[in-house]
């Protein structure tokens, strides 16, 4: 797509050998519709994971559905088929049912989603679409069984937002103006080892901070934590290039002027959950905030 911006931390294609000056003007360029766009979605999350479970579970689900059609969009074409239809009724229904306190019976319900949506597309990028049931399904009813954990749900759900927000930007702003060596050209050609390192840095820098103003959590436990949270993510990062770059698209959309699609947006979110949800999951599955941000 034209006018698309370029992966995170990353430098585009036609600046890899002019230098500094080329790297800044074209980081300036680009920053205008990245922040306005980036600074709106974010006061619009921030609003809604702090009014409760339902109005962030009405966020979530919008932006889930969004995040279906894309799938459905990079892996078999723009057309509304009965595997949007399913993929995203499965996707919702899950949410809902995490956000009333069955997280267990909406996991159940992606599984059958993507059961199903591979026998619509049988013989015709069936697992691909499948995939992309539990890709939408499973950290949108992880962001929804942590935030439902109150007192510290709104806290537990900040927490995995701000670390993959850091990582992506200073990601994105390493790679821009350091620039360096490519990370894994053969998935993404523009992404450089310099963008990697400083989001990393950056999430550990963010979750110690966030500990400070938690009372009762450790610094140090919660650096670790976003630490492992911002590799994540950025291993989600790759692996939401690969996708594109195995069908051939820039971006999944062109619905977040300046970003490209939630998919390229999300794709830290969506490890980064799932993974906090995991290790959650074996601390303690009864209080997943309270295991998540070490408050024991």
């Amino acid at each position: 797509m034209s006018g698309s911006p370029p992966d995170k931390g990353s430098l585009p294609d036609s600046l890899p050998d002019k230098g500094p000056a080329a790297r800044t003007a074209a980081l300036a360029r680009d920053l205008k519709p990245r922040i306005v766009s980036g600074v709106l979605l974010a006061a619009l999350a921030l609003a809604l994971v702090w009014a409760g479970p339902m109005p962030f579970a009405a966020l979530v689900i919008t932006i889930a559905v969004a995040m279906c059609w894309e799938w459905g969009r990079v892996v078999r074409g723009p057309q509304l088929d009965p595997a949007f239809a399913a993929h995203a009724g499965a996707v919702v229904g899950a949410a809902l049912l995490a956000a009333l306190g069955f997280a267990a019976l909406g996991l159940v319900l992606v599984l059958i989603g993507a059961v199903l949506v591979m026998l619509l597309q049988f013989g015709g990028h069936g697992r691909l679409s499948g995939l992309g049931v539990p890709y939408v399904g499973v950290p949108a009813v992880a962001l929804l069984w942590f935030r439902s954990d109150e007192p510290y749900g709104f806290a537990a759900v900040l927490f995995i937002l701000l670390v993959v927000c850091a990582t992506d930007t200073f990601a994105y702003f390493g790679g821009r103006s350091i620039g360096g060596v490519r990370l894994w050209p053969r998935i993404s050609p523009n992404k450089t080892w310099a963008g990697f390192i400083s989001g990393i840095a950056a999430a550990t820098v963010t979750g110690a901070l966030f500990a400070v103003f938690l009372a009762g959590a450790s610094p140090v436990r919660l650096a670790v934590t976003a630490l492992v949270l911002g590799l994540v993510s950025q291993v989600g990062d790759l692996a939401e290039s690969a996708l594109k770059r195995g069908f051939g698209v820039k971006d999944a959309s062109a619905l977040m002027p300046g970003h490209g699609g939630f998919l390229d947006r999300m794709d830290g979110v969506v490890f980064a959950a799932a993974a906090a949800a995991l290790a959650a999951l074996v601390v303690d599955i009864q209080e997943p905030a309270r295991a998540l941000l070490s408050m024991r």
